[in-house]
């Protein structure tokens, strides 16, 4: 392999072009790194360990087909499984606003992966032997297919593992203060007037049924979620895969993550379509205007407190002001709020990517992908510190 300064220099279709010497990636992922330095943000990490499973498995699944040899296939189901642990996680530095497939980012995973089991079985970065990124990493796959049912994995596996979690734990934390609660009456209010009676315990059990019912929706997402386009290859067909292929990878992604998952029913809705990212952003939506509702209403409760409703006293976290010394601010509930209103944002962009859906193909997965992983993250970051330094964290009633 000829060498330029510290790049070597790679071919492939368009033409030769250098590649820095240490990276695991190639030409194609060189080109759109070239090609689209836009935003700086790349895929989340969370997909890329998805998509480094979805290759082992198919690893596994071709040398079981009789594709892949048992050198070729070990190596690169050893190479994947670093990847997810979380190695090699600066080799994938492309930019969102790529290709509207995701093409680019399917093949830095496929060049990362060939480079280094490459390098593993004494060969140079470059080399594309004896492991090639498309004949055998990408083996019977497509990035049509391949990066939208990582994306479905992800979502799961996100949602099932910390988004859940956190609203369960806001919502026991919701019901612990109806019950404190339960003996306090106030006055209700609507039209922000004053209404009839109403107990504090049975606003906050209103609270923690909003979070319940949030939960509800969520899970109902994984119904479509959880059927993946995988084995459609380019345009749905599934030209170029082994029939067998899908349901194998996918029965052996099912018993590795627990997750229920399915080959797509109909492999032209799954492609063309990303209906189920929709529906699954909107969800999220409705839990982000739930917590808002929430957030706001605890936040007017505490006004004040001597000149406002003060109804209820917030915890200390922080001072609120660098000019009024003791003055406390719901800072945990304009932190929520904040990140709600990105949630909701985020819906829109999702929806508006999905009405880009022409003929066979969405072109714009991987801005769905961010907005959608990225929602999913905040929440599941602020839910914990709202219920852990605001509810749970001695709020207290003015009985």
């Amino acid at each position: 392999m000829k060498s330029v300064g510290k790049r070597r220099l790679e071919k492939d279709s368009i033409g030769e072009l250098g590649v820095p010497e240490e990276a695991y990636w190639g030409g194609q992922t060189q080109r759109a790194i070239e090609n689209f330095p836009i935003s700086g943000r790349t895929l989340p990490p969370i997909f890329i360990r998805t998509l480094a499973l979805i290759k082992k498995a198919a690893a596994q699944v071709n040398f079981d087909l009789g594709l892949l040899d048992k050198q070729r296939s070990s190596t690169i189901q050893e190479v994947c499984s670093h990847i997810v642990n979380g190695e090699f996680a600066d080799q994938f530095p492309i930019d969102i606003f790529q290709t509207g497939s995701g093409t680019s980012s399917n093949m830095n995973m496929n060049e990362v992966i060939a480079n280094r089991a490459n390098e593993l079985l004494g060969e140079t970065k470059g080399s594309k032997k004896p492991i090639h990124p498309n004949d055998h990493v990408n083996l019977g796959q497509s990035s049509n297919d391949i990066m939208p049912t990582a994306l479905h994995l992800a979502v799961l596996q996100e949602m099932q593992h910390r988004l859940l979690p956190a609203l369960e734990h806001l919502m026991t934390g919701l019901q612990a203060k109806a019950v404190e609660f339960d003996d306090i009456y106030k006055i209700g209010r609507t039209h922000l007037q004053d209404a009839t009676p109403i107990r504090l315990g049975q606003e906050f059990s209103g609270y923690a049924s909003q979070v319940e019912h949030g939960i509800h929706r969520l899970r109902h997402t994984f119904i479509n979620l959880g059927e993946l386009p995988l084995g459609g290859t380019a345009v749905g067909t599934g030209i170029n895969s082994h029939p067998e292929f899908a349901a194998r990878v996918i029965s052996l992604l099912k018993n590795w993550t627990g997750f229920e998952i399915r080959e797509a029913s109909n492999h032209f809705e799954a492609q063309s379509a990303k209906d189920a990212v929709v529906e699954t952003a909107a969800a999220l939506k409705v839990v982000a205007v739930s917590l808002i509702k929430i957030a706001n209403d605890i936040r007017w409760l505490a006004s004040g407190p001597r000149a406002g409703l003060g109804e209820i006293i917030l915890p200390t976290v922080q001072a609120g002001s660098s000019i009024m010394p003791g003055k406390i601010n719901p800072v945990m509930s304009e932190s929520l709020l904040q990140v709600c209103t990105e949630v909701i944002g985020s819906e829109m962009v999702i929806s508006l990517a999905g009405l880009n859906s022409q003929f066979e193909l969405n072109t714009m997965l991987p801005l769905m992908t961010h907005h959608l992983l990225e929602s999913i993250r905040l929440l599941a970051t602020i839910i914990p510190l709202f219920q852990n330094k605001l509810i749970g964290n001695s709020i207290s009633a003015i009985g």
